[in-house]
């Protein structure tokens, strides 16, 4: 090979290898100059849990210990011998009112939140009691003891009989006669059995301070309603800035201390009543609220009465309160009276 011709293979090997180089240098740069992959930042959401409330008001919780324990139903007088004499039910979580003989009303006062001491006059129980806290989560009750017959149904029954033949020693006794007996309620907590829990929610609530949205809501005075029969006990609610002030026979419903009682809600569920087959010391037959099934219900919340509906399957189930719409009916948080009322009874303020 002359050399002229090694010169030209060597210029030609020295372009080639001068093409390779700068081909390797221009794929690092794009390598470089390529912006980096990064995944976008993640916000974690932060998760919030509601404050809890106790079931039978919708309060905010102060005392996770009451908040634990169960409820307690106390049987009182609510005929006009007792008027003046009864304490303890602005305490009451939820109260029942339930129609008895010849037209008189008894109370069934619900405990879980609040104590109160004393509480009374505390009288016997009726078959409708049954109804009224099987779904209660076995209650713990008290009362002044009732027909025997009366007193095997509520031992079968979902609840825990403290009545005071069975705990004489933790009932107080003032004078004599039927309205002798009171309670405390912390005294009667103190015999809950072991195992015992807290009731079950019976009502939907609005958060606090937000207006009532059912549907067909309307601004009352309030209601009146009367139970029938020959005693028939008239009763009437009236709006004020705090709830509904209840008044008995045309008189303002007071305690012995004289305070209004004057519930958040209202609740006026009209029930039927069927013969107990049991009757009362005079020979009186005993009515018997008929607590299963649907029917209609007034609830005065906020300023406002509802017109819906109750619904309640079976014993052990809640009571659903539902508006026209078929949404359930949102109460204020606080206490609540149910009154058991005969259909057609009530009429707006």
């Amino acid at each position: 090979m002359n050399n002229r011709r090694i010169a030209m293979a060597v210029a030609t090997a020295v372009v080639l290898l001068a093409a390779v180089v700068a081909a390797v240098v221009l794929g690092r740069g794009s390598e470089q100059a390529a912006p980096p992959t990064t995944s976008p930042p993640t916000t974690a959401v932060p998760t919030t849990t509601a404050p809890p409330t106790f079931p039978l008001t919708g309060l905010l919780v102060d005392d996770p210990a009451r908040a634990a324990r169960p409820a307690l139903v106390v049987k009182v007088d609510n005929t006009g011998k007792a008027r003046g004499r009864q304490t303890g039910l602005a305490a009451g979580d939820v109260v029942y009112v339930e129609l008895v003989e010849g037209g008189a009303t008894r109370l069934a006062a619900v405990y879980h939140s609040t104590d109160a001491d004393p509480v009374g006059p505390v009288r016997s129980a009726r078959t409708s009691d049954v109804a009224i806290t099987a779904n209660l989560n076995f209650p713990l009750f008290a009362n002044s003891g009732g027909a025997g017959g009366v007193l095997d149904l509520l031992r079968g029954s979902n609840l825990v009989d403290l009545g005071f033949d069975v705990q004489p020693d933790a009932y107080q006794v003032r004078g004599s006669g039927l309205l002798r007996f009171y309670i405390a309620t912390p005294t009667f907590f103190a015999l809950t059995p072991e195992g015992a829990g807290p009731p079950a929610p019976l009502f939907t609530y609005r958060s606090d301070g937000a207006p009532v949205a059912a549907a067909g809501a309307e601004d009352v005075a309030g209601v009146t309603l009367s139970y029938g029969g020959l005693i028939n006990t008239q009763v009437s609610y009236e709006a004020t800035g705090a709830g509904w002030a209840r008044s008995q026979d045309g008189s303002p419903f007071v305690e012995e201390s004289g305070t209004r009682i004057e519930p958040a809600n209202v609740v006026v569920q009209f029930v039927d009543y069927a013969n107990s087959g049991f009757v009362d010391v005079t020979g009186t037959p005993s009515p018997e609220a008929v607590l299963v099934g649907e029917g209609e219900a007034w609830v005065l919340t906020g300023g406002k009465l509802v017109r819906g509906r109750w619904s309640r399957p079976d014993l052990a189930a809640g009571t659903s309160y539902t508006d026209g719409a078929g949404a359930p009916i949102a109460l204020t948080p606080g206490r609540t009276w149910v009154e058991l009322a005969p259909p057609g009874s009530a009429a707006p303020l």
